[in-house]
């Protein structure tokens, strides 16, 4: 029972105005995504609680106009890397499913997307050990995670030595759509 998350977050989602004003009227669903740097595996990815993290990402990277997305989540079954018990099963999955992978040239880099470079972007290896986390729990009869959470220190120090960065965040990934409660226009 301690992997259900009891709360309902609000996630935000950084996509073009086209997509996320169908998305709100109920004529179409966000797509997860399939790309192999992830940082969370597959799945509808949310910033939490930070309408102006997703607005930055959707002004990066969308050439249409960029849009934000709001939504209530329910986590439900959620593989929560800001608790230490999900941090050891992420370790032991990358030790016992794809250690291997690391020698054929799986790894993070570095990566741009949009007109974001650095950072580790290109997020492989991450997105290759919590792929092999969900199907390892799907071809053995575990209960498979609804929703991936982790935090990310991202972008420039706010200042020299500083813990803090420009761009952290807690994301949310949806693997469950079912977990999305419903979609809102955001007041800005």
């Amino acid at each position: 029972m301690r992997d259900f998350q009891p709360n309902i977050i609000l996630g935000f989602h950084g996509c073009t105005k086209e997509i996320g004003e169908k998305v709100i009227a109920g004529k179409e669903e966000l797509i997860p995504s399939h790309n192999p740097y992830d940082w969370l595996g597959e799945g509808i990815y949310f910033w939490e609680n930070d309408y102006d993290r997703a607005w930055e990402f959707a002004k990066e990277t969308e050439k249409n106009e960029p849009f934000v997305v709001g939504a209530v989540i329910y986590l439900g079954h959620c593989l929560d890397l800001t608790q230490q018990k999900n941090i050891r099963i992420v370790k032991a999955a990358y030790t016992n499913l794809i250690a291997e992978s690391v020698k054929k040239g799986v790894k993070n880099t570095p990566g741009k997307y949009g007109g974001i470079t650095g950072d580790l972007l290109n997020r492989k290896l991450d997105c290759a050990v919590i792929n092999a986390i969900h199907e390892f729990n799907a071809g053995h009869g575990i209960q498979e995670y609804d929703s991936v959470k982790a935090a990310f220190w991202e972008g420039e120090e706010l200042y020299k030595t500083a813990g803090f960065r420009e761009k952290n965040h807690i994301q949310i990934c949806v693997r469950n759509p079912q977990c999305i409660i419903g979609y809102f226009l955001p007041k800005i």
